[in-house]
C-alpha cells in the first residue's frame, strides 16, 4: 500500500468514515491515478476535469456514481494532500428520481419460500418481515432476536444507529425450526465455518437465484424485500411515521415515497376511461330546441 493511501484512509479513519465510504473514495482516487498513468499527488486541475468528463460522456456513468468520484477526489486533494491548486468546485449532478420497484404479497411469498435451503429460505424472510437492509441483515447475531418482546434488534444500522423492529410470529418459528436444524452459534447467519458472518454479495446469490426460480423479473437486488416490507405495510393501512421508525428513516420525506407505489388510495380512483361512456349524452336545459319565440 503506497504512503499515499495510507494517508488518505488515515484520515478518512480519523472523521469515522464508514468502510463502505472509505472504499469508494480510494476507488475514485485509484481510478484517476489509472487514467491519468501518474501518481494524483501530480494531477493538475484539467486533469481532474478530462477524467470527469470521461466518466460521464464515455463510459457514461451514472449522476449518483460521478457525485461520490467528485467527493472523493475533492477529500484526497481537500485533506490528504492539502493542494490548493485543485478545486473541485463543480455543481453536484442531478440524481434520476426513479420508484423503486415492488412484488405483489403473492410474488414475495413465493421468492422467500422458494429455496430448499433452510438457511437461506429464513434469510429471505427475515430480510422481508423486519424491512432490513442488506448491511443489517448479515450483521444479525443470535441475541438480537428478542422473543419476549416480538422484537429484532438492529445493532448500529445506517448512520450508526441502533433500532428495534417487528419480529414477526410466522418468522420465529422458522427461526426455531432453522436453529434446531443449523445450530448457529453467534452469527444468525454465519458461513460454512460458523466464525464469519454470511456476505453480502451472497446473499444478493440466493435471492437472484430464488427469483429467478419462480419465473420473476423485476425487483433487482434484495433491497427490494425492503421496499416491498414498506409499501405492503402502507398498503394494511399502517401510519407512515410509524413505518418510518421501523425502517430506520432519519426523515419521513424518505418514507412517503412509498406512497407513490403503494395501492392504497390508488384502486380507489376509477380512471375517466372506464365511465366516460356511462353517461347518455345530456341535453342541457338551456339549449334552445325550439325555433319559436
Amino acid at each position: 500500500m503506497s504512503q499515499l493511501r495510507q494517508k488518505m484512509i488515515r484520515a478518512m479513519q480519523l472523521r469515522e468514515f464508514s468502510p463502505k465510504t472509505q472504499e469508494a473514495y480510494v476507488a475514485a482516487v485509484s481510478g484517476l491515478a489509472k487514467y491519468c498513468n501518474k501518481s494524483p499527488d501530480k494531477i493538475n486541475q484539467e486533469e481532474v476535469e478530462n477524467y470527469l468528463l470521461y466518466l460521464r460522456q464515455e463510459l457514461v456513468r451514472s449522476p449518483s456514481t460521478c457525485n461520490v468520484v467528485i467527493s472523493g477526489l475533492r477529500f484526497f486533494y481537500e485533506h490528504t494532500i492539502k493542494d490548493e491548486s485543485v478545486k473541485l468546485k463543480l455543481p453536484p449532478r442531478k440524481k434520476t428520481k426513479r420508484l423503486p420497484e415492488v412484488l405483489s404479497r403473492q410474488e414475495v411469498n413465493r421468492v422467500i419460500t422458494s429455496p430448499a435451503n433452510i438457511k437461506h429460505r429464513v434469510l429471505l424472510m427475515t430480510a422481508y418481515s423486519a424491512g432490513l437492509r442488506i448491511s443489517e441483515l448479515v450483521k444479525l447475531r443470535l441475541k438480537h432476536i428478542d422473543s419476549s418482546r416480538m422484537v429484532i434488534r438492529v445493532e448500529q444500522g445506517k448512520g450508526k444507529k441502533d433500532r428495534d423492529t417487528i419480529l414477526s410470529q410466522r418468522l420465529l418459528k422458522e427461526l426455531r425450526i432453522y436453529w434446531k436444524a443449523c445450530r448457529p452459534e453467534n452469527w444468525l447467519f454465519p458461513t460454512k465455518n460458523l466464525t464469519r458472518h454470511i456476505s453480502i454479495s451472497a446473499v444478493q446469490r440466493i435471492y437472484n437465484k430464488a427469483k429467478k426460480k419462480e419465473g420473476i423479473t423485476k425487483g433487482k437486488g434484495i433491497h427490494t424485500l425492503r421496499h416491498c416490507f414498506a409499501t405492503h405495510l402502507l398498503e394494511a393501512g399502517y401510519d407512515v411515521r410509524k413505518i418510518q421508525i421501523l425502517m430506520g428513516h432519519r426523515s419521513l420525506s424518505t418514507t412517503m415515497v412509498y406512497l407513490h407505489v403503494s395501492r392504497r388510495g390508488l384502486e380507489m380512483v376509477k380512471s375517466p376511461l372506464d365511465f366516460v361512456d356511462e353517461e347518455k349524452e345530456i341535453t342541457s336545459p338551456w339549449e334552445d330546441t325550439d325555433d319559436s319565440v
